[in-house]
């Protein structure tokens, strides 16, 4: 499964700052390809072994869990591989720079 990787407190956020997530779909899991949430979200709902199709999670640069009731872990690698970022519901990341999954979220998993 990989090692458990950290981003730091100051990245995660619950709540909107400058921007917002707002425009994530309940029950789904958004990246963006801009930091702080902007642009058109990303959004996914199941998991998902294979995220390379698809540009906002391959130029990810923020995550928002909008999850009904669970947490969420994406992975930098495909096939639930690589170094894995837990995402708790209804918080995100407003950047992923410095971590594995900065342009390289792969794939993701629910976790109820």
């Amino acid at each position: 499964m990989g090692v458990t990787g950290a981003l730091t407190a100051s990245a995660l956020l619950g709540t909107a700052g400058v921007a917002s997530a707002d425009a994530c779909p309940y029950e789904r899991t958004c990246s963006y390809s801009t930091t702080n949430w902007g642009g058109t979200p990303g959004a996914v709902k199941e998991n998902n072994k294979d995220l390379t199709a698809y540009y906002t999670w391959t130029h990810s640069e923020s995550i928002y869990n909008n999850g009904a009731s669970c947490n969420v872990t994406i992975y930098s690698g495909t096939n639930y591989t690589g170094t894995a970022y837990p995402l708790n519901r209804g918080t995100g990341w407003k950047t992923t720079s410095g971590s594995k999954i900065w342009h390289h979220a792969y794939s993701n998993k629910w976790f109820c």
